[in-house]
Order: structure tokens, then sequence, then C-alpha cells
């Protein structure tokens, strides 16, 4: 494989910063030919939509970045319940999304009942990882607007 095509890509997402409002990431490469603070680094400090999709656990150094809808799947060897902390202190404790779904090793968090009503207390609304897409996105940006 080819792990150099993905700065092209972050210099073209750094480039267009302010003008992204909806974001689609899938890297299939092996963390150790990737570092994902870069993504942070280069996030607006708005995004309607992001879906990230990777073997890592979260996007550092994104600490200034709100997301209305933030969709995560996880490819790693890790447990969810390794990964879920991380996730916890990077959403809920800093307030970086209003609707979240996740997708860790087959299980989605919508199916994990307790963590659900921990994210709500932190008005988040967990959402199933599966059932959106793009254009179900823009049809709801659409009528809440």
């Amino acid at each position: 494989p080819n792990y150099n095509n993905i700065n092209p890509t972050l210099s073209l997402i750094e480039n267009i910063n302010q003008n992204l409002n909806y974001l689609d990431i899938k890297f299939e490469c092996y963390y150790d030919y990737y570092d994902d603070s870069s993504i942070g680094q280069i996030l607006p400090s708005k995004l309607g939509f992001l879906k990230l999709e990777f073997f890592s656990i979260k996007p550092r150094n994104s600490q200034n970045t709100l997301i209305k809808r933030l969709f995560i799947k996880i490819t790693v060897q890790e447990e969810v319940k390794d990964i879920l902390p991380h996730i916890k202190e990077y959403i809920m404790k800093k307030k970086r999304a209003k609707y979240l779904a996740i997708f860790i090793n087959n299980q989605d968090l919508v199916s994990l009942k307790d963590e659900v009503k921990e994210f709500e207390l932190y008005n988040i609304k967990v959402q199933k990882y599966d059932e959106y897409d793009e254009s179900y996105i823009r049809v709801i940006d659409i009528v809440n607007n």
C-alpha cells in the first residue's frame, strides 16, 4: 500500500478548512504508518458532520473543534471497554458533539444502554451507527434549519 497519499489529502482539508462542513475520513492503513494527530490540527473550528473510520482511538490535537454530528468507526484489537474511556474524555467532558454514533469492533454504542444514559447526561444524543449516510444527514439539516 502507498502510505504517502495521506499528506495531499490533509493539505486539501487544511486549504478548504473554513468552507468545510461535512468530512468523511476513512484510512485503511496501519497505525504505525500514520499519526492521527495531523487530523486534529487541521480541522475547522466547527463541523456539521464528521465521520472517522480508521485504526486509532481518537483524533488528538483537535481541542477547538465543535462537531454537530460525530460518527466514529474503529477497528482495533483492543476491547470496547478499553477504548470508550478515551472517547468519553474527548467527547463528553469537553462537549465536542451534539449527536454521536460509535461502532467499535462490531459493537454499536447504542446497544450499551448504561453508556447511552451517561452520554445523555451531557446532552449528547447517541444514534445507531449504520442507519446514517450523507444523504440522510443532509435531509436532517434541511429539516432542522
